[in-house]
């Protein structure tokens, strides 16, 4: 039986699961690898990464590739928050694209980060930054 190459198994989840667009497994994959880098893991036996890891891996090689276009990135890839990106991970563990250890579980992946907070608010002006937007006013309407 032949192996599949990892963008054909990435066709066949896509398939199964079609909440992700193939390009945000590809994206996962990338961030996998630029998260075991940065750890200093990608020379090591035990390249794993931890689903807290590979969540702050992902906010960072998110902001560094595509900058303030990031949230809109995800939008259009089915992501929304960071449970979808521990979605994508066990996907790719279930078809033998991702290792999984023995206490990695889903759970890790929920309530990470706000996206609006760390994806969209730092390319803000500083003013909009650091105050919270006030109501519009209520308009006044006479009775002529």
């Amino acid at each position: 039986m032949q192996t599949l190459n990892f963008e054909d198994a990435i066709r066949k989840i896509v398939a199964a699961d079609e909440r992700y667009q193939f390009d945000a497994y590809l994206f996962v994959q990338d961030a996998i690898d630029y998260t075991q880098k940065s750890l200093g893991r990608h020379k090591q036996e035990h390249k794993h990464v931890s689903g807290k890891e590979l969540l702050d891996g992902i906010r960072d090689y998110a902001l560094s590739k595509f900058g303030p276009m990031t949230p809109t990135l995800l939008s259009e890839w089915g992501i929304r928050s960071c449970e979808d990106f521990g979605e994508i991970v066990f996907n790719m563990i279930q078809h033998k694209q991702a290792s999984q250890s023995e206490t990695d579980s889903r759970e890790d992946f929920k309530g990470g980060y706000d996206f609006d907070e760390v994806f969209r608010k730092p390319f803000l002006p500083a003013k909009r930054r650091s105050v919270e937007p006030k109501p519009a006013p209520a308009k006044m309407i006479s009775q002529d």
